[in-house]
């Protein structure tokens, strides 16, 4: 694909990473596949998140390794052991459920955060469960950002009941409505009126409704994403570019949103 033109500075807050060639899927590309792709979308950093996985540690530390040396930074991805489920049945598994050696622990999130070599942490509830008071604590210690990704297994309304009441910035992948489910996203874009430290991430959004609601009512909460590399960034770009809004918000989308809320984004 042609290398993307644009006057814009952009970093991409939300690609995905297999260190392991050998159980890497179709849609998750290899470090230089990704590294490629950013370039010729003009893309001068980005947030690297590790692929999905039964236990983190490892490939936590092989996204770190990865990233010295290229335009990336790291995101630690973590587990939790309560079901993210409403209902008599999840709160009382919740309740007789502990923490074992696959769910990080609260020592982690401090080693994970003051190392440096982690910017953020991912998390998936859905997949990977949802960590207990102990290990939102730490997080709320670090303060370092949480992407989270949301669906119907973890609506934005469960993430404000969740998350958002916690002293950490709560990064919602996909506006909360992957895949393409406009309930949820417009439901996400809610609750940028009322959560300060709530920012949406525009990966894989195809609807440009939301974009452009989310974009003008709150400027300064929306992070431009990719998903690279299962979508090529030249085609989120794009997205972005063709919505109607003004440059400057663009400019924030592309730039000055991240570096508020990683400021290791900044130029």
């Amino acid at each position: 694909m042609l290398e993307l033109e644009h006057g814009f500075r952009v970093v991409d807050t939300h690609l995905r990473l297999e260190p392991d060639e050998t159980r890497r899927p179709r849609d998750i590309g290899d470090p230089e596949q990704v590294e490629r792709e950013l370039r010729q979308a003009g893309i001068v950093e980005a947030l690297a998140v590790p692929a999905k996985r039964e236990e983190y540690t490892g490939v936590n530390n092989a996204v770190a390794r990865i990233a010295v040396d290229r335009p990336l930074l790291a995101a630690a991805r973590i587990t939790g052991v309560r079901d993210p489920s409403t209902g008599p049945t999840a709160r009382l598994r919740n309740v007789s459920r502990s923490r074992t050696d696959r769910h990080t622990h609260p020592t982690e999130i401090e080693q994970y955060a003051y190392e440096d070599r982690f910017v953020a942490f991912a998390l998936d509830p859905t997949v990977d469960g949802l960590p207990d008071e102990a290990v939102l604590a730490a997080l709320e210690r670090v303060d370092l950002p949480v992407l989270t990704y949301g669906g119907r297994g973890f609506p934005p309304r469960r993430i404000e009941r969740t998350l958002l009441t916690r002293e950490f910035p709560v990064v919602i992948a996909h506006f909360g409505g992957y895949p393409l489910d406009r309930e949820l996203t417009a439901a996400a874009v809610d609750l940028l009126a009322e959560h300060e430290r709530c920012f949406l991430d525009t990966s894989f959004v195809r609807f440009r409704d939301p974009l452009e609601r989310a974009v003008i009512e709150h400027p300064d909460r929306v992070l431009f994403a990719s998903g690279a590399p299962a979508t090529h960034p030249n085609v989120a770009i794009m997205e972005i570019l063709t919505l109607d809004v003004t440059e400057d918000a663009m400019s924030r989308v592309f730039s000055t949103n991240a570096a508020r809320v990683l400021p290791a984004l900044a130029p």
